[in-house]
C-alpha cells in the first residue's frame, strides 16, 4: 500500500500543491497553522472518504471557494489506482476512479488503507462512546466496503426517525412511520454489529499481544457492550434481540423524542487487570491503550491485505515520552509513513525518507533524503 501522490485544489488552506510522496518515511515539517494537518486529512480523505475533523465535508473547502479537489495516485495489491474526490459548496461530493464518476461515494472506501492517529486519540479511552465507535467505524469502513454502506444507510433512517420523534409533539400522526423506521434500524443495526463484534474479538487479541511488550504487568481487555447477549449469533437472532429492546422502549424514546435504543449506542469496554480504563487508569496507562489499539488496528489490515496501510502520524509523537516514542518508532519499519512535526529534528531517527517544509499551504523545500537512523 503507497500513495504516490496527491494533488490539492481549494482545499483547506490550499490554493493548489502538489505532493509526491517517498515509499517509506515522508516527515511534514512546519510551524502551527501552516496545513500540516491539512495534508493529512486529505490523504484519509481518499481512505475513508470523510473528513476526520468535521462531519460537513464541505467545510474542506477552502474559504469563499465553490469547489475543491483532491486528487491521490496510489499502488493497492500491486495494482495503481487514481481517486478524484471533489467537494461542491453546493452539492454533494463526487468520486471518481480512474476518470469514471461513482454512484455511492462508499465505493471508493478502502481502496486506500490508512491508519490515522492524531493527538486527540490520545484520549479516546476517557472521551464518550462516540469516539471509540468512530474507532471502529472508520476501520471496518476501509475493511469491509459492505460495513460503509450499511453504516451509511443506517445513519439515514437513524436521521429520518429522528426527525418523527422531534416533531412528533406538533404532528402526533409522524408517529404512525415510527414502527417501520425501527423495523428497518433493527435489521441494518444487525449487520453492523456483527461486524463489530467479529473485528473487535480480533483486536482485542492482537492488542493484548502488543500491550503486553510495553507493559509486561498488565493484561489489557476489551469488550463489545451492545444491546445482543450474543453478537455472534445469526444474523435473525441479533435482528430479534434489536426489535425487542427497540419496542420496548418505545414509550420512552416517543417521551424523549429521541433516538435512545439501537446500535448507534454500542460502546467499547477498555480494562487493565480487569479494571476499567476509562475510570481507573493512569495518564501513562491510558495513553498506552490507545497507542496499542491504533497500532493493533495497522496489524489486522496488514493481516487481512497482506500490505500495511499508509500511517498518518498528526504531531502524535510530540505528545509521548521517549519510551512510547521508541514503542511506535519500532513498529513502522515496514510500510508507508506520514509524519507531521514542528520540529525538523524528529528526523533523527527515521530512516532515509523525504521531509517537506510547508508555510502557508505551499510547499517552501522538499528533500529527497531525511537523516539516517
Amino acid at each position: 500500500m503507497q500513495l504516490n501522490q496527491i494533488i490539492l485544489e481549494n482545499f483547506r488552506n490550499y490554493a493548489s500543491e502538489q505532493f509526491d510522496f517517498d515509499p517509506g518515511v515522508n516527515l511534514i515539517c512546519g510551524e502551527n497553522a501552516q496545513g500540516k494537518t491539512n495534508l493529512l486529512e486529505a490523504c484519509a480523505l481518499l481512505s475513508t472518504m470523510r473528513l476526520f475533523r468535521t462531519g460537513q465535508k464541505k467545510e474542506g473547502l477552502a474559504f469563499g471557494a465553490a469547489s475543491g479537489r483532491v486528487y491521490g495516485a496510489f499502488e493497492a495489491e500491486r495494482q495503481p489506482f487514481t481517486l478524484d474526490v471533489r467537494l461542491h459548496a453546493s452539492k454533494a461530493m463526487e468520486v471518481f476512479r480512474a476518470g469514471a464518476r461513482l454512484r455511492r461515494q462508499s465505493e471508493g472506501q478502502g481502496l486506500l488503507k490508512t491508519v490515522l492517529f492524531c493527538p486527540d486519540d490520545l484520549y479516546f479511552i476517557r472521551a464518550g462512546a462516540m469516539n471509540r465507535r468512530k474507532f471502529l467505524d472508520t476501520a471496518l469502513c476501509q475493511l469491509r466496503p459492505n460495513y460503509g454502506r450499511y453504516l451509511d444507510e443506517y445513519n439515514r433512517v437513524l436521521e429520518h426517525k429522528t426527525r418523527i420523534l422531534r416533531d412528533s409533539e406538533e404532528r402526533p400522526d409522524l408517529l404512525a412511520l415510527y414502527d417501520d423506521f425501527s423495523l428497518r434500524l433493527a435489521r441494518l443495526g444487525a449487520s453492523l454489529v456483527r461486524y463489530r463484534a467479529r473485528y473487535l474479538r480480533k483486536l482485542g487479541e492482537t492488542a493484548a499481544r502488543l500491550h503486553r511488550e510495553i507493559a509486561p504487568d498488565e493484561t489489557l481487555t476489551l469488550q463489545y457492550a451492545a444491546i445482543p447477549q450474543n453478537p455472534f449469533g445469526t444474523v435473525q437472532e441479533v435482528e430479534a434481540e434489536l426489535q425487542e429492546h427497540l419496542f420496548r422502549h418505545k414509550q420512552a424514546e416517543i417521551a424523549a423524542r429521541s433516538c435512545l435504543s439501537g446500535c448507534h449506542k454500542d460502546d467499547i469496554l477498555i480494562s487493565i487487570n480487569g479494571t476499567p480504563a476509562a475510570k481507573y487508569g493512569s495518564q501513562g496507562q491510558v495513553r498506552t491503550c490507545a497507542l496499542v489499539l491504533k497500532l493493533s488496528e495497522r496489524e489486522l489490515m496488514h493481516e487481512d491485505c497482506g500490505e500495511y496501510p499508509v500511517l498518518l502520524l498528526d504531531d502524535v509523537l510530540s505528545e509521548l515520552d521517549k519510551r512510547r516514542q521508541d514503542f511506535v518508532l519500532n513498529r513502522i519499519h515496514a510500510g508507508q509513513v506520514l509524519i507531521t512535526c514542528c520540529e525538523e529534528e524528529a528526523a533523527a531517527k527515521l530512516s532515509a525518507g523525504r521531509v517537506f517544509h510547508i508555510k502557508n499551504g505551499s510547499i517552501q523545500e522538499s528533500s529527497g533524503n531525511a537523516r539516517p537512523i
